[in-house]
């Protein structure tokens, strides 16, 4: 059950406002952003923030962002976000269903070795608020100095939305996809379709 309770409509004039920038038209906001409209200067501050990470300015591509994110919120435990991502954007970046699992698992052969970086990077950004030498030398190689701020700052605001989806205890979206059993990482996750993309934050 959620710690805080999202709002729920019908919605005052302004927090309508809100969540209807924060979403595709026609589609009904997701849990996560009508708990965020309870705090709306906030949610003003991160939709700014949330719609560069989800927009064209983005110096990545659409599936490098998307695997950041999976891995982030799958290292953090967020099944929200991670199934919430995986339902609105595993179609459109042409994730297989193994290589959705292996943005959630340990078996991550589904991917190609380039892709492999990502899932390091958030796993070292994860465990030690750092990344090796090393590995910053194999990402240097495939990405350009915008780009890996960008990589970095991606996971430090996954992060971000990972601690409110989790400490919040916001219910999955109905839609939303759930983490793979374990031990099954190089099979199918399951996964569902989603209505559209959220714009911000999500």
């Amino acid at each position: 059950m959620a710690r805080i309770a999202p709002l729920d409509p019908p919605y005052a004039d302004d927090v309508a406002a809100e969540l209807a920038a924060m979403m595709p038209p026609g589609v009904p906001p997701i849990g996560l952003f009508r708990t965020f409209a309870r705090h709306l200067p906030m949610t003003r501050a991160l939709r700014g923030w949330g719609a560069h990470e989800l927009g064209r300015s983005l110096a990545l591509s659409l599936r490098e962002r998307e695997i950041v994110i999976d891995r982030t919120c799958a290292r953090c435990g967020s099944e929200y976000e991670w199934g919430v991502h995986v339902a609105f954007f595993a179609d459109k970046v042409g994730f297989t269903p193994a290589q959705v699992a292996a943005t959630a698992g340990i078996d991550h052969a589904a991917l190609p070795e380039c892709e492999r970086l990502l899932l390091r990077l958030a796993d070292e950004l994860h465990d030690r608020a750092q990344v090796s030498d090393t590995l910053w030398a194999a990402l240097r190689a495939h990405w350009s100095e915008t780009q890996l701020i960008e990589l970095i700052a991606l996971a430090g605001f996954y992060h971000l939305i990972s601690f409110l989806t989790n400490a919040l205890r916001i219910p999955p979206e109905t839609y939303g996809a759930r983490f793979p059993d374990a031990g099954a990482s190089t099979g199918a996750a399951g996964t569902r379709s989603g209505p559209g993309s959220p714009r911000a934050g999500s």
